[in-house]
């Protein structure tokens, strides 16, 4: 509960990020989430350095030429960049849409060790997840699809970050009664 209440995005992020190690053995706990089949039907790339630089200029060169430094910028603010990347399997009894659950749960567990461990991150969407040039530049198969990619590294702000305060739900719940 811990972590759920006092997870943030955090949009400052510096070194130390996990390595790659350590980047695998959180993983090995995300993967538990539910996953009906075990079809695993996610993958992961994890970029640094240079190889950040390479990603960003290439969906900086697909924006407006006077956003360009503001765009790379943009894909440059952690020092690890874990490029989420969707595999469906073709499945008898696991549905495309069941498999992209799989996979958003493994992704929020892996946030929530992320952050347990003491680790920043933030979930990034956008241009990545919809660049004509990003997925031929990772080596994406034809079959496969970036949904987009955590920037991960450690939170520029100091101290305990505060629980959230519980919200009231009770509208989101029905008894379902048969009479």
């Amino acid at each position: 509960m811990t972590a759920i209440l006092t997870r943030r995005s955090e949009q400052v992020l510096a070194e130390p990020s996990p390595s790659q190690a350590e980047f695998t053995y959180l993983l090995r706990g995300a993967a538990t989430a539910p996953d009906h089949g075990r079809l695993r039907p996610w993958r992961w790339i994890l970029l640094r350095g240079d190889d950040r630089e390479a990603l960003a200029e290439a969906l900086a060169a697909e924006g407006p030429a006077q956003l360009h430094q503001q765009i790379k910028r943009k894909h440059l603010r952690a020092p690890l960049l874990a490029v989420l990347v969707f595999t469906p399997h073709e499945h008898h009894k696991v549905p495309e849409w069941e498999q992209l659950a799989a996979t958003s749960s493994m992704a929020h567990a892996l946030m929530l060790l992320l952050h347990a461990r003491g680790y920043g991150s933030i979930w990034r969407t956008g241009r990545l997840a919809t660049s004509p040039t990003a997925p031929a530049l990772l080596r994406l198969a034809d079959h496969e699809r970036l949904l987009g990619a955590l920037n991960i590294g450690t939170a520029g702000s100091a101290g305990t970050p505060c629980r959230k305060p519980l919200e009231d739900v009770t509208n989101r719940v029905t008894a379902f009664a048969a009479r």
